[in-house]
């Protein structure tokens, strides 16, 4: 999973051409944050062309505003260029799994 900082970050979803994708927000030190990553490098390992990347929020102090990030971990959907869903209840693989399938579908 490619980590993205904030300009980044900005430049991929103002990409005119770019696809749907996820973006994983978490801090460094959130036990939570850390099992969800688990769950995602399991997806990330079942379907290797997820459009997954993921971001330390701590450096995202725009976009965190911007898009109104309640809590980490969150993983937020990304659709022509704005924040479609965040999905916040991580609570299990399969859960997970199904609700970034539509970003492996599309391509």
């Amino acid at each position: 999973m490619q980590e993205l900082n904030q300009q980044e970050l900005l430049s991929k979803v103002n990409q005119v051409n770019e696809k749907p994708f996820a973006v994983f927000m978490y801090t460094p030190l959130c036990g939570t944050c850390k099992v969800t990553e688990r769950m995602l490098n399991i997806i990330l390992a079942m379907k290797p062309k997820l459009p997954l990347v993921k971001c330390n929020i701590n450096f995202l102090p725009q976009v965190s505003q911007e898009w109104r990030i309640a809590s980490v971990p969150c993983v937020v959907i990304i659709e022509q260029g704005k924040e479609k869903e965040m999905i916040y209840r991580m609570q299990s693989v399969d859960e997970l799994y199904r609700r970034l399938m539509p970003l492996i579908e599309q391509e």
